[in-house]
């Protein structure tokens, strides 16, 4: 009996693994039509979700330049070099979480990709690991420029309101090709929680956010994604 479970467990794993890698496969090519995150949201909504969402897919050459790079200096600074996943910022997390699993996420750009599009939310360790997982398949396949143009199209900029482009038509009244990079930092200060945090009109947080945003894209400077 112990036997016949364990191979059935290490038969779900398998496909697990091996479903995660065809996915990634086929979606290097093919935009997503819907992901993890969006489902969630449409099955289980929160208070202030609308009936119908916002979203219409942009390549990276219709994004404007200052979007992903406003989004690496308040998400992700370390983006174009690690592999997927700080391990430093990971180790923190787990060290003070509690015992139902980590409450935050120590996520990188990739790891938030792969949240979105593969999973749904969950704290625990399981999800996770596979998250983890994800994203270092992520990383192998898709490369740099194809995760970021996945993130910039998929993330939640406000209740319903999927991707930079309907972000900027949403806030501005522009497309995301025409994003200034003052608006690029107000849109990258929503990010850790877009229904409590808005681009417009600013707050006094979210002005000194923008600020601090604006000035560590200066820092980065001009960044290959290729």
């Amino acid at each position: 009996m112990i036997a016949r479970i364990k191979k059935t467990v290490m038969w779900l794993m398998a496909i697990l693994l091996g479903a995660s890698i065809i996915l990634a496969l086929i979606l290097k090519f093919v935009n997503p039509p819907i992901w993890g995150w969006e489902i969630h949201r449409t099955l289980f909504p929160i208070a202030g979700y609308p009936n119908h969402i916002e979203h219409q897919w942009v390549p990276m050459k219709k994004i404007s330049p200052a979007l992903p790079l406003a989004v690496m200096a308040s998400e992700d600074q370390r983006f174009p070099e690690h592999w997927g996943v700080d391990f430093h910022a990971l180790w923190k997390v787990i060290n003070t979480s509690g015992p139902g699993g980590p409450d935050r996420g120590a996520s990188t750009i990739t790891q938030q990709t792969a949240k979105n599009v593969f999973l749904f939310p969950s704290h625990t360790y399981v999800r996770k690991a596979y998250e983890l997982y994800i994203a270092l398949v992520l990383e192998l396949i898709w490369g740099k420029e194809r995760i970021m143009e996945v993130y910039l199209n998929v993330i939640e900029f406000g209740p319903g309101i999927y991707g930079v482009q309907a972000a900027a038509q949403h806030y501005f009244g522009i497309n995301a090709s025409q994003v200034s990079r003052y608006q690029a930092a107000q849109l990258a200060v929503v990010l850790p929680n877009p229904y409590e945090i808005h681009p417009v009109p600013m707050t006094d947080y979210v002005h000194q956010r923008v600020n601090w945003v604006l000035g560590q894209m200066r820092n980065l400077g001009p960044i290959s994604l290729e």
